[in-house]
């Protein structure tokens, strides 16, 4: 029972560690480098796979009803895109200045939008899921209509056009958000007694959560050990995402504060869709820059395992209390 204990109450670093060292065990052992084409479309099967069912669950549980903005999300729109239009603008007139990639890295983490999975972990910590889905949907079209009038000025790329690059964001995005949504209303409202069964399954999205994280732990330890930046310039960037970590999580508290709902914002603003600013940095960016989504994968899932912990004290010695 204690070793079951410990599994539940250390999910995430379990997990973040596992996904770390498969990727070492798998490329150390050489008999197993044929199945590595066939690995990789497994995880790009899985990963999707994996948080279409988390979604699910989630917007199960979620009241369609409560799906409405409220004012911290007006806020912490206007951080995200006011501090990438900031960069991108400074980049522009600015061309040749130092730390030019440390910049776009920036730019890169704080344009990010917020992670599909951002709602289980904010249910768990006591938050609103459905304020957290609501910024989610948002987040993702300014991002889609930032991205696009912004990164030209940083990195012009004639092959793509506004609707072409605000096209392939959505794409890359909302089928992940959108059909689990759709799933959800249609299974709510013809067919409550397997809506009923879902509700039931309590910790299951979290454990969902738990494997996919492994696997996108994985995808960030091969993205960083393959990507041919000098380490000295990785070094900043993981030093970069680390400061946009911490800088977001912070202001989302300080800014939900205000509107009591402190743990949604600081979710809504520090936990980001890596994968997704991998992709972005390779198709609009450089590789470079890419990097910078695979350093802040491992910072805000480091900074949710505390956050869980302490949860988890403060549940106990509230439950300590009341015995």
């Amino acid at each position: 029972m204690s070793l079951i204990r410990f599994i539940k109450n250390w999910t995430l670093p379990i997990a973040m560690f596992l996904g770390a060292m498969s990727y070492f065990v798998y490329t150390g052992i050489p008999a197993l480098a044929p199945t590595k084409p066939f690995v990789a479309r497994l995880i790009d099967f899985l990963q999707p796979a994996l948080i279409f069912a988390m979604l699910f669950i989630t917007f199960c549980k979620v009241d369609p009803r409560e799906l409405r903005p409220c004012r911290w999300h007006g806020w912490l729109l206007l951080m995200q895109a006011g501090s990438f239009a900031f960069m991108a603008l400074l980049a522009h007139f600015l061309p040749d200045m130092p730390g030019e990639v440390l910049l776009e890295a920036a730019m890169l983490c704080m344009i990010c939008p917020t992670a599909t999975a951002a709602a289980v972990v904010t249910g768990k910590l006591g938050g609103s899921a459905a304020r957290l889905t609501t910024y989610t949907i948002l987040v993702n079209l300014t991002a889609a209509l930032a991205v696009p009038l912004l990164v030209p000025l940083v990195h012009p790329h004639p092959e793509l056009t506004f609707g072409m690059s605000f096209a392939l964001i959505l794409g890359k995005v909302f089928p992940l958000l959108f059909c689990p949504f759709l799933l959800s209303l249609l299974v709510r409202y013809c067919f409550p007694r397997f809506h009923n069964a879902v509700l039931r399954c309590k910790d299951l999205a979290f454990h969902l959560w738990a494997v996919a994280l492994a696997l996108a732990i994985g995808v960030t330890v091969k993205s960083i050990m393959h990507s041919e930046v000098p380490a000295v310039y990785q070094l900043g960037i993981a030093a970069v995402s680390l400061a946009c970590c911490v800088i977001q999580f912070w202001s989302g508290k300080v800014i939900g504060k205000h509107y009591k709902d402190a743990i949604s914002a600081g979710q809504a603003l520090g936990q980001k869709n890596t994968v997704f600013a991998i992709w972005m940095g390779y198709t609009f960016m450089t590789p470079v820059t890419s990097v910078a989504g695979g350093f802040y994968s491992i910072w805000h899932n480091i900074y949710n395992s505390y956050q869980l912990y302490c949860r988890r004290k403060e549940e106990s010695r509230k439950t300590g209390e009341q015995s």
